[in-house]
């Protein structure tokens, strides 16, 4: 019996041995995040967005950003490449395919929905569903993880690569890696010209331009802030830190065009993870594990208002998660906030005071 023992432990440890020098997916770097600033005040919990109205419950999956059209038509981006299109009646039906993974989109003012898609690039959608990819590479490095755009009154499209290493499946290699991959573009809908903004970001998420186009956000989702980039003024070119240490994963922000950006966080932050962060080595041991296995994010629901100083002036949250979580977008029109989620099968709609 002792020899079965001794030979059991004998084989445990040689398997321990074997799993911690097998070559890790990521190479990651030490990280010390700051500490998570409470849910108290403006960002105390509350449960508002439990009374939002629900879209297309389970014939939608993963509708990470959504777009409205003229006719007041929602359409979301699914994980199996369809953007579909939620009529007034409540009918969906399929607008285009992408054989990819749509993300943000946007109207132009030609009413072409113009569309960050994670592995194909940058596309335009015509009103009648045929697609153009308008580009697939910057600075001779293709987009790997094309993500969220917002759109200028001179047809300008702000853009982000959100990983020039990782995929989209890859998004927590990202996340555990800690490096900067991520890329913030622009692309001239008139001249087809694409400029490489800045790049180093930490997970290149959301982009909303200011009222008066005077500056544009970009989200770096694993550093917990938002970045401007200003585009008139002194300070054209270069860019600062709008707001730091969010109490969770920021995604997409919008701008309602009245000084107030509205901000989906994906979920609130993660003591494990952040914990974490010092300790490349134990990073590289958990990415080898299978991701079912990974520290789970919280089932939460969350979206701030921000004015234009970067200040959170609301917060509107969801805190069991059965109704709405994992929100990755928020969009205002018409006295609503429309709400996006990467894993989640629909859409809310949630009526503004």
């Amino acid at each position: 019996m002792k020899k079965l023992i001794f030979s059991l432990v004998g084989i445990l440890v040689l398997l321990l041995v074997i799993f911690i020098f097998l070559p890790a997916p990521i190479s990651p770097v030490a990280y010390s995040p700051s500490q998570a600033q409470p849910l108290t005040d403006v960002l105390a919990s509350n449960s508002l967005l439990q009374k939002a109205e629900l879209l297309a419950v389970g014939k939608i999956n993963g509708p990470e950003e959504v777009a409205i059209d003229s006719q007041n038509r929602v359409y979301g981006g699914t994980q199996d490449g369809d953007i579909v299109r939620i009529m007034a009646d409540g009918r969906l039906e399929v607008f285009a395919q992408t054989h990819g993974r749509p993300l943000g989109m946007l109207f132009d003012k030609n009413q072409n929905l113009i569309v960050c898609d994670a592995y194909k690039g940058l596309l335009s959608i015509n009103p009648v569903g045929e697609i153009t990819v308008l580009v697939n590479t910057a600075n001779d490095i293709p987009l790997k993880f094309t993500d969220a755009l917002d759109i200028s009154s001179d047809g300008i499209v702000y853009f982000t690569d959100a990983s020039s290493k990782y995929e989209q499946t890859e998004y927590l290699y990202d996340l555990l890696e800690a490096k900067p991959h991520g890329r913030f573009l622009s692309y001239n809908l008139n001249t087809g010209e694409t400029k490489l903004l800045v790049d180093n970001l930490y997970f290149a998420n959301g982009v909303a331009l200011s009222q008066d186009e005077d500056f544009v956000l970009v989200n770096e989702t694993y550093r917990y802030r938002i970045l401007r980039y200003w585009l008139k003024g002194p300070k054209a070119g270069t860019h600062d830190i709008f707001i730091d240490n969010l109490p969770g994963f920021p995604d997409n922000i919008t701008s309602n065009g009245k000084g107030k950006f509205w901000l989906a966080l994906f979920t609130v932050r993660n003591d494990d993870i952040d914990s974490l962060h010092v300790s490349p080595f134990l990073k590289k041991q958990m990415s080898k594990l299978p991701k079912s296995m990974w520290p789970k994010p919280k089932p939460y629901g969350l979206v701030l208002a921000l004015n234009e100083q970067g200040v959170i002036t609301q917060s509107l949250h969801e805190p069991t998660g059965q109704h709405l979580k994992e929100i990755t977008s928020a969009r205002e029109h018409q006295g609503y906030l429309y709400l996006g989620s990467l894993h989640n099968d629909r859409i809310g709609k949630y009526k503004l005071p």
